[in-house]
C-alpha cells in the first residue's frame, strides 16, 4: 500500500527506492518486498530493468481499457449476470455456510476417494481417451443402480450417457430435446440451475406451483396444453429447495398427464444418495415407452471433484443427447470415471450411505430445531425427508436481500429462497442446507438471524 501510494506520487519513468532501502524503511523481509513489487509490476504500475532497478510505468501505458465496443459485438446476453445462484457464492473465513449446496468432507467417503483416484492413476485410462458414452462397467452401475432388473421397466446399460454432472447432464438435455423459443414447464420453485440453464438454451421457462408436496396433475395438464411445451422439468424426490417428495399418488397421475401429452419429463435425481425417512425409487424404470429422462450425479454424495453423472433415456432422445454431449466435451475423462466406479462397487459404499443416512438426520433435526427455537414453528411448514435442506417461509414483507446482506455481514451465508423462482416470488423464503457447516455453529447462526428478522 505504500509503495502504491509513492508511484502515484512520483512522476512516469521515476526511480523507486532500491530493495536494501525498502527493506530497511518497513523492517521486511527482502522476499516481501520482491512481492510487493510483483504486485505492482503485474498492475502496471511499475516496471523492473535488469541491472538498473524499478521504475514507475510510463503513464500511456496505464490507460484506462475501452471494452465498450463489446456492447455491440455481442448483442442480447442469453444470461443474466445474476444467473448463478448465491448457493455458490464463497463463504468468507470463519462464516457459517448455510447457503452451500455441497457436503462437508467430514460427510463424504474420503479414504474410499482418495484411494480410487491413486489406482485410477495407474490404469491405461488414467491416460487414454475414454469412450464416448462412458465406460461399459460405469454405465451398467447406472443402469442397475436406477432401475434394477425388478423393475417395471429395468434399465439397460445401452440406456445410459456418462456425463460431467449433473449441470452438465440438464443442459444437454434441454439443448437437445428443445429449441429455442420453445417452452418448458418447471416446477416452482425449482433447481436455479436448471433456470439458468433452460434460459442459456434460449427456451421459455413456463412455471406450475408445487405446495408441500408435487404440482396438481391438472394443472400440469392446464399449462403443458397452453404453452404447447413438450418438456416437464421436476424433481420428484426431495426436491431441491423444499425437500418435496411425490406419493405413489402423485407420480402416477403425473407421469399419466405427460403420457398422454406426448411429452418428457425430465427427472432430476440430485438426491438419490439422500433419503433419510424415506428412498427413491425413480421414474424411470416406470416409464418403458421414453417419456422419463433420467438426470443423475455423483458430485454430492462421492465428492466434488468427481465431476461424474448420467443421463438415462430411451429411445431417439438419447440418440440426440450423446450428440450434444460429444460436440460440447468429446468425452467424460477416463480417469474420474474409473475413480467413481472403483468407490460405488467398493463393499464400504454401501456402508457409508447407511452411516450417512444417520448423520443427515441429526443435522436435519437439531438445524429444524434452532430454526423453531428461534423464529417459530411457522417459519418451518414442514420437515424434509430426505435431501440436504430447509426451507423457511419468512414473515410477509420481510426484505429478503436486506437480510441476506445483513447475515453475511454478522458471519452467517444464507440463500435467498428468490434464486429458486423462474418468475416472482410468492413470498419471502429463506434456503438453509444442514451440510455445510458444523452442527454446533447453527444455535449461534439462528440466533443472528433471528436478530435481523426481528
Amino acid at each position: 500500500m505504500r509503495l502504491r501510494a509513492l508511484v502515484g506520487e512520483l512522476p512516469s519513468g521515476a526511480r523507486l527506492p532500491s530493495t536494501r532501502s525498502l527493506v530497511a524503511e518497513h523492517a521486511a523481509s527482502p522476499l516481501t518486498v520482491q512481492r510487493a513489487v510483483q504486485r505492482l509490476v503485474a498492475e502496471g504500475l511499475v516496471e523492473t530493468r535488469p541491472g538498473a532497478g524499478t521504475f514507475v510505468a510510463r503513464r500511456h501505458e496505464r490507460r484506462r481499457a475501452d471494452h465498450a465496443w463489446q456492447s455491440t459485438a455481442l448483442g442480447p446476453a442469453r444470461t443474466e449476470s445474476g444467473a448463478v445462484g448465491t448457493a455458490m457464492a464463497a463463504t468468507p473465513p470463519g462464516a457459517v455456510a448455510l447457503h452451500s449446496g455441497y457436503p462437508l468432507a467430514e460427510l463424504l467417503p474420503g479414504r474410499l476417494v482418495r484411494a480410487a483416484l491413486v489406482h485410477a492413476a495407474r490404469t491405461p485410462l488414467g491416460l487414454d481417451r475414454a469412450p464416448v458414452a462412458g465406460l461399459a462397467e460405469l454405465r451398467a452401475w447406472f443402469a442397475t443402480d436406477t432401475a434394477p432388473p425388478g423393475a417395471a421397466a429395468p434399465a439397460h446399460p445401452d440406456d445410459v450417457v456418462v456425463m460431467p454432472g449433473g449441470q452438465s447432464a440438464l443442459s444437454s438435455t434441454f439443448r437437445a430435446l428443445a429449441s429455442p423459443g420453445d417452452a418448458i414447464v418447471m416446477e416452482s420453485p425449482t433447481y436455479w440451475g436448471a433456470i439458468a440453464a433452460a434460459r442459456q438454451a434460449g427456451l421459455r421457462i413456463v412455471p406450475v406451483a408445487r405446495d408441500a408436496a408435487a404440482p396438481g396433475a391438472q394443472d400440469l395438464d392446464d399449462v403443458l396444453a397452453s404453452s404447447g411445451a413438450r418438456l416437464f422439468y421436476a424433481q420428484p424426490h426431495f426436491a431441491n429447495p423444499t425437500g418435496a417428495l411425490w406419493d405413489a399418488g402423485e407420480r402416477a397421475a403425473l407421469l399419466q398427464v405427460v403420457r398422454s401429452r406426448g411429452a418428457y419429463l425430465v427427472e432430476d435425481d440430485w438426491a438419490h444418495d439422500f433419503g433419510i425417512d424415506a428412498d427413491v425409487v425413480p421414474l424411470f424404470g416406470e416409464d418403458p415407452d421414453g417419456h422419463v429422462v433420467h438426470v443423475r450425479s455423483l458430485t454430492k454424495s462421492v465428492a466434488p471433484s468427481v465431476r461424474v453423472g448420467a443421463v438415462l433415456a430411451r429411445g431417439p432422445a438419447l440418440a440426440r443427447i450423446q450428440a450434444d454431449r460429444t460436440v460440447d466435451d468429446l468425452y467424460v475423462s477416463g480417469l474420474l470415471q474409473v475413480a467413481a466406479l472403483e468407490v460405488l462397487t467398493q463393499p464400504a459404499w454401501r456402508a457409508h450411505l447407511r452411516w450417512l443416512r444417520g448423520a443427515l438426520r441429526s443435522r436435519r433435526d437439531e438445524l429444524a430445531r434452532q430454526v423453531v427455537a428461534h423464529l417459530g414453528a411457522e417459519a418451518l411448514p414442514s420437515l424434509p425427508r430426505g435431501g440436504l435442506n430447509l426451507w423457511l417461509r419468512l414473515p410477509d414483507r420481510t426484505d429478503v436481500a436486506a437480510l441476506v446482506r445483513g447475515a453475511r455481514e454478522a458471519g452467517v451465508v444464507v440463500a435467498p429462497g428468490d434464486d429458486w423462482f423462474p418468475a416472482e416470488a410468492p413470498a419471502p423464503h429463506l434456503r438453509l442446507n444442514y451440510t455445510g457447516a458444523p452442527p454446533e455453529r447453527f444455535a449461534g447462526a439462528l440466533a443472528a438471524l433471528a436478530e435481523l428478522v426481528g
